[in-house]
């Protein structure tokens, strides 16, 4: 799906925790799809346009994201995060959903998994955030850079370069970040780093999301057992194999652990074959 078309079927929907600009295509049971930090809804097209014939894709942009806005007041924690997501389905007036998520938004879809079992089917997480790996060590530096107030200006000054800025913010999610489409890389790296009131809500994001909250709901996880997936590229430098299976051998509901060798961050996007075939195994 070209990004003209993406950007043709986007909605928007006001919900208690702020606006929501989202996509939603096909028909039948829903599926919600969960993007990380630094990218957007764009992350999950070539997946939900594979798998709109089985179910309807939904997938929304998180705050300062694509085009769903941030105000300075919004709560940009996991836990603000997902009660956003919950609202988000109020609004929508969705039921029962199999909910998919990766990086940042795989911690996200902790949280609200652990307090709304009674709404999934299932469980899939991609490479993502867990238990004792937020923020992962390779990307503190960053994280410490948003603390000091000295990561916008650095980002706002690379999102004016589309080859740095594939390089610097998209280098480490993908085998070949060359491939990346300009307009793909601009569509991720415009919403968060094209201003730099938009990058110091991206800093506000980065230091809000904590490690204790993942901690906090260690005991709800251990007596999860809604069916939980795990598909985890192999060669991602910051969510490294072993996390998935620490999470599989601490959380019941998990089934099964994908290995997808040499497959990166955002491998939902560039190796979606990868993925597909699993979540449709997953949910059948």
């Amino acid at each position: 799906m070209d990004l003209r078309t993406w950007e043709d079927l986007r909605g928007r929907v006001s919900t208690a925790s702020g606006d929501v600009s989202y996509v939603d295509i096909g028909a039948g049971p829903v599926a919600l799809f969960v993007h990380g930090a630094g990218t957007n809804n764009l992350l999950w097209r070539k997946a939900m346009a594979e798998l709109a014939g089985q179910r309807r894709c939904i997938a929304p942009d998180l705050p300062g994201h694509g085009a769903s806005p941030v105000t300075p007041e919004q709560d940009l924690s996991l836990h603000g995060l997902a009660r956003l997501l919950e609202d988000f389905c109020e609004a929508l007036e969705l039921g029962e959903l199999d909910l998919v998520a990766n990086d940042t938004g795989g911690a996200v879809a902790q949280v609200f998994a652990v307090h709304h079992a009674d709404r999934l089917r299932t469980l899939t997480l991609t490479n993502c955030d867990t238990q004792g790996n937020l923020p992962p060590v390779a990307f503190r530096p960053i994280v410490e850079l948003a603390r000091r107030g000295e990561l916008a200006p650095l980002s706002v000054r690379l999102a004016a370069d589309p080859d740095r800025a594939r390089a610097s913010a998209l280098g480490d999610g993908y085998e070949r970040p060359d491939r990346v489409p300009d307009e793909i890389v601009e569509a991720f790296v415009r919403p968060v780093f094209g201003t730099l009131a938009a990058a110091r809500q991206f800093e506000r994001l980065l230091t809000s999301v904590r490690g204790e909250e993942l901690a906090a709901i260690e005991p709800l996880l251990k007596a999860f057992t809604v069916p939980t997936l795990l598909v985890w590229g192999t060669g991602d430098p910051n969510f490294g194999i072993e996390w998935a299976h620490r999470f599989a051998d601490a959380v019941p509901g998990v089934t099964e652990v994908v290995e997808v060798p040499g497959a990166k961050l955002f491998f939902p996007d560039e190796r979606p074959g990868d993925l597909v075939p699993h979540l449709r195994r997953h949910w059948a």
